[in-house]
């Protein structure tokens, strides 16, 4: 019963909000008035540079894959264990310390798939890296990986619970993407 305490602590990880701790630490402006107003690592780029952005990413990543991780170490089921996951997520998009206003959840994800499988996150970020060599922009490479994340998950963690999540944050994905979705279409972004 005390495993599902990943739950609740998962959720507080993430809505630990890397973007805004990294530029308040690098003497930069408040991402969330700044740019896109988005408190992740694309924006912190624009204001801050790669070196910002970077350090924005990995704290982002390590907040979806340090709480599954450990979940996973210790042997939960694969339901806790992507409900785990989701927590994380969830805490990045709706943060409890920043007035529920989160990133796109990008990086986070990653981190929960690593947590999953190092095989599926992976997956993720090589689908990424193909997308954007192919189309140099990198919403486009992101929403690219995440739709076929579950895909992935099916074939490399068969497990349906962790299945269900990738499919719960492709969609939360999409959805925190629709902006960039329609400047895609417009032939804008």
């Amino acid at each position: 019963m005390i495993e599902w305490l990943f739950v609740p602590v998962a959720y507080l990880i993430g809505s630990i909000s890397s973007a805004i701790i990294i530029c308040h630490l690098m003497g930069l402006p408040d991402p969330r008035e700044q740019g896109s107003g988005n408190p992740g690592a694309t924006n912190v780029m624009r204001i801050g540079g790669k070196k910002a952005a970077a350090i924005t990413l990995l704290g982002d990543l390590l907040k979806g894959l340090f709480p599954v991780y450990s979940a996973n170490l210790l042997g939960v089921s694969g339901e806790l264990l992507a409900i785990t996951g989701l927590a994380a997520f969830m805490g990045h998009l709706y943060p409890v310390f920043f007035k529920f206003e989160g990133g796109k959840g990008v990086a986070t994800s990653i981190g929960v798939l690593l947590g999953f499988s190092w095989l599926l996150g992976f997956a993720f970020i090589g689908t990424w890296i193909l997308m954007y060599k192919i189309g140099k922009i990198s919403s486009l490479s992101a929403l690219c990986a995440s739709i076929l994340s579950p895909v992935y998950a099916w074939f490399i963690v068969g497990d349906a619970s962790m299945v269900t999540a990738s499919v719960i944050m492709m969609v939360l994905l999409l959805w925190r993407h629709k902006s960039n979705i329609q400047r895609l279409l417009a032939g804008e972004e």
